[in-house]
């Protein structure tokens, strides 16, 4: 039985007058332990289709199962980091503050708190710290604290919604090799959403590319890349370059089907 089955999922939206059908028959697992990238065009419904797995959102059709068990709102085995770090962490908390605040639910002792909050930033690089206020961090760094969180909360499931999209180029790359390293050290299963082709390459075992909307899976590609991989030598490397190609036909196919005008859409690439 794999870990996480998300089966024959729809999500449609009825509103004035009209209904439009977000997500379509959406059918993929994740066995324990694998890191699995959905990738497609804009406004496709990766966040959409993302709330329905966590629980957040509830589809029309169809079901997901955390280890065979339905889920009917956000279940205590899964964690979610989201894009916009400065909406999930709260200016007036420190960071150890910030950290700490999903634990509050486990009802864990205070010592046995500490000791996963100052784990958690000491695996994301920020172990000096726990008395900063966001506000005081960089953009990485406070979406390392997003990720800190998340880790501290110890799920079976880590699902990430683009969550490097408003940091830069640089630090983008540092936190690709972070979610690689946490995944690799702490045996968590990840669904990770971009919509940067090279990123869904180089940090997924598969990439799932969707449709435009109304989505459906267009294919789940196995990502043959050595598991051992850094920025500069994956990237160059032929096989990366030919995953990559695969990738973004798929999605330009999926925008022509859509959007008759080949600039109805933009889609990440990187030279």
């Amino acid at each position: 039985m794999s870990l996480l089955d998300i089966r024959s999922l729809n999500k449609t939206y009825a509103g004035r007058g009209r209904t439009v059908e977000a997500l379509r028959d959406i059918t993929f697992s994740l066995d324990a332990g694998e890191l699995v990238c959905l990738v497609g065009p804009s406004g496709c419904g990766k966040t959409t289709l993302l709330k329905c797995v966590s629980g957040l959102l509830d589809p029309t059709g169809g079901e997901v199962r955390l280890k065979g068990r339905p889920i009917s709102g956000p279940p205590p085995g899964m964690a979610v980091v989201f894009q916009e770090y400065g909406r999930s962490l709260f200016a007036w908390m420190t960071v150890r503050q910030n950290v700490a605040l999903p634990l509050r639910r486990k009802k864990l002792g205070k010592a046995r708190q500490t000791e996963l909050v100052e784990r958690a930033l000491d695996v994301v690089g920020l172990g000096d710290t726990h008395d900063a206020y966001p506000w005081q961090l960089s953009g990485g760094m406070q979406q390392r604290v997003a990720i800190a969180r998340a880790v501290a909360y110890e799920p079976e499931v880590l699902l990430m919604d683009e969550p490097f999209a408003a940091v830069d180029a640089q630090t983008r790359a540092d936190l690709e090799d972070l979610v690689r390293r946490l995944w690799r050290d702490l045996g968590v299963t990840v669904l990770f959403v971009t919509h940067d082709i090279d990123e869904a390459v180089y940090l997924g075992q598969r990439t799932i590319v969707l449709s435009s909307s109304p989505t459906v899976v267009r294919e789940d590609l196995r990502i043959d890349l050595p598991d051992a991989r850094d920025q500069l030598h994956t990237r160059s490397a032929p096989r990366f370059a030919e995953l990559r190609a695969r990738v973004y036909e798929q999605i330009q196919r999926a925008k022509r089907e859509r959007h008759p005008d080949p600039g109805a859409e933009a889609v990440t690439t990187r030279p």
